[in-house]
């Protein structure tokens, strides 16, 4: 009888506590019990050892990401709905050393429903007007006046796309603004690299490419009403923002009448910079600036996802295993003593 009263208390204490509404992901713990409205960043519909449907689910606000479940489940609400907003309710539990939420209610946003955009977008830790202007000024520090010429066309064709956009869906940069800031971030190391090796890099065609390098994924991606990435285009899937880069950078540098070399160089950077095939490239980078693009491209992306997990990390604890690069990491504590 004692344990059954027990029981009772506890299921009672856990009612006086007051629901946290739209609690940040950041701030969530093992035992909240949380409603609110979140990103559906990622929906995978699956099935059970039992045979019984379920949702595997990432949820996002502007302050992080965590895992959601909801067990025997079949819809309406699924993968068709990543990026949209959706309303949800339950409670927080650890599984192999992550947080997530089992739902018990999760449905789309319905008329009448009110809630705050600015809470849920996640946004690149940058201010993206200094920082696109930072990007012009490096494209006017270009000498070639073709491939300085070409940068400016196709950062004007995709305006507000590009200055806006994710860097990715998930892997790197996968917030509003993380285009800017991934290509800023390797436009920087590209001028500082193309000094120290001056007497094999040509600085100009370097720059070209490194600012342009993923211009096309605004082609490539499609995003939701909050500016998030949601799925790839039909063009995307087909071709991929490297070739669909090469063949922006062709086009336009045909309307400027830049000497046909010049192009073939620039577009041969584009589609090299994934570095090896198995990575996604084209073709594999077959001069100094290609092979050096590759490289900042690799370093930057992959110290955004160290970035991005350290931060969900604490301090003498490793992270768990993190798909873009096969394997855990360990954060010993040098972001916090920065802070």
């Amino acid at each position: 009888m004692k344990k059954s009263n027990d029981r009772r208390l506890r299921r009672r204490g856990r009612r006086d506590i007051p629901m946290e509404y739209n609690k940040p992901i950041a701030n969530i713990g093992v035992g909240d019990e949380v409603e609110g409205f979140y990103i559906l960043k990622v929906a995978n519909a699956k099935t059970s050892n039992s045979g019984k449907p379920f949702l595997a689910a990432t949820l996002a606000d502007k302050t992080g990401n965590i895992e959601a479940k909801v067990w025997d489940y079949g819809g309406p609400v699924g993968p068709a709905d990543e990026g949209k907003v959706i309303k949800v309710r339950g409670q927080v539990s650890e599984y192999r050393g992550t947080l997530q939420i089992i739902l018990s209610r999760i449905r789309t946003v319905q008329a009448g429903d009110v809630y705050d955009p600015g809470n849920l977008v996640p946004a690149a830790p940058i201010d993206p007007k200094a920082a696109y202007q930072e990007l012009l000024d490096y494209v006017d520090s270009i000498g070639d006046p073709d491939y300085a010429a070409v940068c400016k066309a196709v950062l004007a064709r995709y305006g507000d796309c590009f200055r806006t956009l994710p860097g990715g869906k998930s892997m790197h940069h996968g917030f509003i603004y993380g285009l800017v800031m991934h290509t800023l971030n390797m436009v920087r190391t590209a001028d500082y690299l193309a000094d120290l090796y001056a007497d094999t890099v040509d600085r100009d065609l370097l720059l070209a490419g490194t600012v342009l390098h993923d211009a096309a994924k605004c082609d490539e991606f499609t995003t939701s009403e909050l500016g998030l990435v949601t799925e790839y285009s039909v063009k995307g899937q087909l071709l991929g923002h490297l070739v669909l880069g090469a063949e922006v950078v062709a086009e336009e540098a045909r309307k400027l009448g830049m000497p046909d070399e010049k192009s073939v160089l620039l577009q041969h950077l584009l589609l090299s910079h994934h570095g090896d095939p198995q990575f996604g490239a084209a073709v594999l980078p077959m001069c100094a600036e290609s092979e050096l693009l590759s490289l900042i491209d690799l370093i930057d992306s992959r110290m955004e996802i160290y970035r991005e997990n350290l931060a969900e990390t604490p301090a003498g604890q490793f992270s768990k295993r993190i798909f873009a690069l096969d394997k855990k990491i360990y954060n010993h504590g040098w972001g916090e003593a920065q802070k």
